[in-house]
Protein backbone atom coordinates (compact mmCIF):
# COMPACT_ATOMS: atom_id res chain seq x y z
CA UNK A 1 0.00 0.00 0.00
CA UNK A 2 1.68 2.92 -1.25
CA UNK A 3 1.44 6.18 1.24
CA UNK A 4 0.52 9.62 -0.65
CA UNK A 5 2.47 12.88 0.68
CA UNK A 6 -0.18 15.48 1.66
CA UNK A 7 2.02 18.87 3.22
CA UNK A 8 0.26 19.94 6.38
CA UNK A 9 -0.06 23.44 6.87
CA UNK A 10 0.48 25.80 10.49
CA UNK A 11 -2.19 28.21 11.50
CA UNK A 12 -0.41 30.58 9.11
CA UNK A 13 -0.73 28.59 6.31
CA UNK A 14 2.70 28.07 5.46
CA UNK A 15 4.12 24.74 4.80
CA UNK A 16 4.82 22.28 8.07
CA UNK A 17 8.89 21.15 8.14
CA UNK A 18 7.54 17.89 7.75
CA UNK A 19 5.40 16.03 4.97
CA UNK A 20 2.07 14.03 7.00
CA UNK A 21 1.97 10.57 5.00
CA UNK A 22 -0.29 8.39 5.13
CA UNK A 23 0.67 5.00 7.31
CA UNK A 24 1.56 2.15 4.93
CA UNK A 25 0.49 -1.35 6.13
CA UNK A 26 3.21 -4.00 6.06
CA UNK A 27 2.60 -7.77 5.38
CA UNK A 28 1.75 -9.86 7.77
CA UNK A 29 0.31 -13.65 8.57
CA UNK A 30 -3.35 -14.00 9.32
CA UNK A 31 -2.58 -15.55 12.76
CA UNK A 32 0.28 -13.15 13.40
CA UNK A 33 0.59 -13.53 17.02
CA UNK A 34 0.89 -17.04 16.83
CA UNK A 35 3.24 -16.91 14.49
CA UNK A 36 5.66 -14.87 16.49
CA UNK A 37 4.92 -17.25 19.71
CA UNK A 38 5.62 -20.12 17.71
CA UNK A 39 9.00 -19.09 16.44
CA UNK A 40 9.99 -17.39 19.94
CA UNK A 41 9.43 -21.00 21.46
CA UNK A 42 11.55 -22.54 18.56
CA UNK A 43 14.55 -20.15 19.31
CA UNK A 44 13.40 -21.24 23.15
CA UNK A 45 13.94 -25.04 22.05
CA UNK A 46 17.53 -24.60 20.23
CA UNK A 47 18.97 -22.35 23.25
CA UNK A 48 17.75 -25.00 26.31
CA UNK A 49 18.41 -27.74 24.04
CA UNK A 50 22.30 -27.10 23.28
CA UNK A 51 22.36 -25.98 26.60
CA UNK A 52 21.57 -29.25 27.90
CA UNK A 53 22.21 -31.68 25.30
CA UNK A 54 25.85 -33.21 25.92
CA UNK A 55 28.07 -33.12 22.48
CA UNK A 56 25.71 -30.79 20.48
CA UNK A 57 28.44 -27.55 21.44
CA UNK A 58 31.54 -29.61 21.03
CA UNK A 59 30.06 -30.50 17.38
CA UNK A 60 29.12 -27.12 16.86
CA UNK A 61 32.23 -25.68 18.02
CA UNK A 62 33.93 -28.51 15.58
CA UNK A 63 32.73 -26.37 12.43
CA UNK A 64 33.78 -23.10 13.99
CA UNK A 65 37.42 -24.94 14.79
CA UNK A 66 37.37 -26.30 10.91
CA UNK A 67 36.72 -22.75 9.40
CA UNK A 68 39.61 -20.89 11.83
CA UNK A 69 42.52 -23.62 10.20
CA UNK A 70 41.18 -21.99 6.41
CA UNK A 71 40.85 -17.85 7.02
CA UNK A 72 41.97 -16.77 3.72
CA UNK A 73 43.18 -12.95 3.56
CA UNK A 74 40.05 -11.71 1.15
CA UNK A 75 37.07 -13.80 3.18
CA UNK A 76 39.23 -12.24 6.83
CA UNK A 77 38.92 -8.78 5.43
CA UNK A 78 34.69 -9.06 4.20
CA UNK A 79 34.54 -10.79 7.57
CA UNK A 80 36.09 -8.38 10.03
CA UNK A 81 34.75 -5.65 8.24
CA UNK A 82 31.06 -6.96 8.61
CA UNK A 83 32.30 -7.14 12.03
CA UNK A 84 32.53 -3.88 12.66
CA UNK A 85 29.33 -2.23 9.95
CA UNK A 86 27.04 -4.56 12.43
CA UNK A 87 28.36 -4.08 15.72
CA UNK A 88 25.64 -2.03 18.08
CA UNK A 89 28.00 1.19 17.87
CA UNK A 90 27.86 1.18 13.86
CA UNK A 91 24.54 -0.49 13.23
CA UNK A 92 23.02 2.20 15.58
CA UNK A 93 24.67 4.96 13.05
CA UNK A 94 23.75 3.18 9.89
CA UNK A 95 20.23 3.25 11.41
CA UNK A 96 19.89 7.14 12.38
CA UNK A 97 21.10 8.46 9.08
CA UNK A 98 18.85 6.48 7.23
CA UNK A 99 15.98 7.23 9.78
CA UNK A 100 17.06 11.48 9.42
CA UNK A 101 16.92 10.43 5.86
CA UNK A 102 13.53 9.85 5.49
CA UNK A 103 12.65 12.41 8.16
CA UNK A 104 14.85 15.39 6.64
CA UNK A 105 14.90 14.99 2.90
CA UNK A 106 12.19 12.47 2.31
CA UNK A 107 9.80 14.56 5.11
CA UNK A 108 8.56 11.32 6.58
CA UNK A 109 7.91 11.06 9.88
CA UNK A 110 5.99 8.17 9.48
CA UNK A 111 8.33 6.54 7.23
CA UNK A 112 11.20 7.74 9.93
CA UNK A 113 9.84 5.90 12.71
CA UNK A 114 8.51 2.56 10.73
CA UNK A 115 12.31 2.23 10.15
CA UNK A 116 13.89 2.41 12.84
CA UNK A 117 11.40 0.08 14.93
CA UNK A 118 12.01 -2.42 12.31
CA UNK A 119 15.37 -1.80 11.98
CA UNK A 120 16.27 -2.00 16.02
CA UNK A 121 13.49 -4.99 16.39
CA UNK A 122 16.44 -7.51 15.78
CA UNK A 123 18.85 -6.17 18.66
CA UNK A 124 15.70 -5.97 21.14
CA UNK A 125 14.65 -9.94 20.10
CA UNK A 126 18.59 -10.86 20.04
CA UNK A 127 19.28 -9.29 23.83
CA UNK A 128 15.73 -10.81 25.26
CA UNK A 129 17.05 -14.72 24.46
CA UNK A 130 20.63 -13.48 25.38
CA UNK A 131 19.77 -13.29 28.80
CA UNK A 132 17.03 -15.92 28.66
CA UNK A 133 19.58 -18.58 27.79
CA UNK A 134 23.00 -17.18 28.53
CA UNK A 135 25.07 -19.32 26.24
CA UNK A 136 28.60 -19.15 26.80
CA UNK A 137 30.69 -18.12 23.44
CA UNK A 138 33.29 -20.19 21.68
CA UNK A 139 36.36 -20.36 23.74
CA UNK A 140 39.06 -18.56 21.66
CA UNK A 141 42.16 -19.78 22.91
CA UNK A 142 40.89 -23.07 21.70
CA UNK A 143 40.61 -21.33 18.25
CA UNK A 144 43.53 -22.05 15.42
CA UNK A 145 43.29 -18.56 14.32
CA UNK A 146 40.91 -16.35 16.59
CA UNK A 147 40.30 -13.43 15.01
CA UNK A 148 38.02 -11.27 17.18
CA UNK A 149 38.42 -12.98 20.61
CA UNK A 150 35.49 -12.61 22.90
CA UNK A 151 34.04 -14.08 25.85
CA UNK A 152 30.95 -14.08 28.14
CA UNK A 153 27.27 -15.86 27.95
CA UNK A 154 26.08 -13.94 25.26
CA UNK A 155 26.39 -16.09 22.26
CA UNK A 156 22.66 -17.21 21.57
CA UNK A 157 21.67 -15.90 19.09
CA UNK A 158 24.25 -13.51 17.26
CA UNK A 159 23.16 -9.95 17.54
CA UNK A 160 25.38 -9.02 14.47
CA UNK A 161 22.90 -11.83 12.50
CA UNK A 162 19.59 -10.32 14.26
CA UNK A 163 20.66 -6.65 13.37
CA UNK A 164 21.22 -7.63 9.18
CA UNK A 165 18.03 -9.58 9.49
CA UNK A 166 15.85 -6.80 10.83
CA UNK A 167 17.71 -3.93 8.98
CA UNK A 168 16.75 -6.37 5.41
CA UNK A 169 13.37 -6.36 6.71
CA UNK A 170 13.06 -2.24 7.26
CA UNK A 171 14.73 -1.42 3.86
CA UNK A 172 12.44 -3.91 2.22
CA UNK A 173 9.57 -2.25 3.81
CA UNK A 174 10.61 0.88 2.80
CA UNK A 175 10.56 0.19 -0.90
CA UNK A 176 7.65 -2.76 -1.28
CA UNK A 177 5.51 -2.06 -3.95
CA UNK A 178 8.12 -0.22 -6.09
CA UNK A 179 10.25 -1.21 -8.58
CA UNK A 180 13.18 -1.89 -5.72
CA UNK A 181 11.24 -4.01 -3.61
CA UNK A 182 12.10 -7.44 -5.07
CA UNK A 183 16.00 -6.56 -5.35
CA UNK A 184 15.89 -4.80 -1.96
CA UNK A 185 14.30 -8.45 -0.47
CA UNK A 186 17.13 -10.78 -2.27
CA UNK A 187 19.95 -8.51 -1.42
CA UNK A 188 18.64 -8.03 2.26
CA UNK A 189 18.17 -12.03 2.47
CA UNK A 190 22.11 -12.77 1.05
CA UNK A 191 23.45 -9.73 3.49
CA UNK A 192 21.85 -11.87 6.34
CA UNK A 193 23.27 -15.06 5.56
CA UNK A 194 26.63 -13.64 4.51
CA UNK A 195 26.72 -11.84 8.30
CA UNK A 196 25.38 -15.39 9.71
CA UNK A 197 28.75 -16.64 7.62
CA UNK A 198 30.87 -14.06 9.04
CA UNK A 199 30.10 -14.69 13.07
CA UNK A 200 30.75 -18.45 12.51
CA UNK A 201 33.91 -17.66 10.72
CA UNK A 202 35.40 -15.55 13.37
CA UNK A 203 34.90 -17.84 15.53
CA UNK A 204 32.86 -15.53 18.16
CA UNK A 205 29.42 -17.90 17.43
CA UNK A 206 28.26 -20.90 17.39
CA UNK A 207 26.11 -22.63 13.95
CA UNK A 208 23.15 -22.73 15.78
CA UNK A 209 23.39 -19.21 17.46
CA UNK A 210 23.14 -17.63 13.69
CA UNK A 211 20.39 -20.25 12.63
CA UNK A 212 18.59 -18.77 15.95
CA UNK A 213 18.76 -14.97 14.96
CA UNK A 214 17.01 -15.64 11.86
CA UNK A 215 13.80 -17.00 14.29
CA UNK A 216 14.12 -14.52 16.92
CA UNK A 217 13.78 -11.46 14.76
CA UNK A 218 11.13 -13.23 12.23
CA UNK A 219 9.61 -13.48 15.37
CA UNK A 220 9.87 -9.86 16.43
CA UNK A 221 9.07 -8.72 12.97
CA UNK A 222 6.02 -10.43 12.52
CA UNK A 223 4.59 -9.10 15.93
CA UNK A 224 5.50 -5.85 15.72
CA UNK A 225 4.12 -5.60 12.04
CA UNK A 226 1.03 -6.82 13.40
CA UNK A 227 0.90 -4.06 16.34
CA UNK A 228 1.77 -1.10 13.87
CA UNK A 229 -1.27 -1.91 11.46
CA UNK A 230 -3.89 -2.53 14.20
CA UNK A 231 -2.23 0.60 16.08
CA UNK A 232 -0.40 2.63 14.50
CA UNK A 233 -2.91 4.01 12.48
CA UNK A 234 -4.58 5.55 15.51
CA UNK A 235 -1.01 6.85 17.41
CA UNK A 236 0.13 9.26 14.01
CA UNK A 237 -3.50 10.42 13.83
CA UNK A 238 -3.63 11.66 17.25
CA UNK A 239 0.25 13.36 16.42
CA UNK A 240 0.27 16.95 15.03
CA UNK A 241 2.81 15.97 12.94
CA UNK A 242 2.39 12.57 12.04
CA UNK A 243 -0.31 11.27 9.45
CA UNK A 244 -2.93 13.45 10.15
CA UNK A 245 -6.19 12.96 8.49
CA UNK A 246 -4.72 10.65 5.91
CA UNK A 247 -4.38 8.21 8.32
CA UNK A 248 -7.52 5.63 9.02
CA UNK A 249 -8.07 4.17 12.18
CA UNK A 250 -9.84 1.74 11.03
CA UNK A 251 -7.05 0.00 8.82
CA UNK A 252 -6.28 -2.77 11.32
CA UNK A 253 -4.56 -6.38 10.50
CA UNK A 254 -7.59 -7.39 8.89
CA UNK A 255 -7.37 -4.93 5.98
CA UNK A 256 -3.40 -5.72 5.77
CA UNK A 257 -3.92 -9.52 5.45
CA UNK A 258 -6.90 -8.98 2.36
CA UNK A 259 -3.94 -6.92 1.18
CA UNK A 260 -1.29 -9.21 0.85
CA UNK A 261 -4.11 -11.46 -0.58
CA UNK A 262 -4.34 -9.71 -3.24
CA UNK A 263 0.01 -9.46 -4.05
CA UNK A 264 0.20 -6.07 -3.02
Amino acid sequence: MRSHPKHNTSTEGRPSAVVRHSVPLLPQPRYWLLWGIVLAAAVLAIGFSVQSVAGLTTSEFGVDQELSRHHVGALTTVAMALNFLFAPAAGACIVLVIGFYLLLVRKSFVRAVMFVLFACSGWVASEAFKLIVARHRPNPALLFDPLAPETGSNSFPSGHTAFAVALAFALYFLVRGTRWGVITAWAGAVLAVVVAWSRIYIGVHYPSDVVASFLATSAAVIVLAGLWNRYSPRVFARLPFGAGSEARPEATASEATATNAHGS
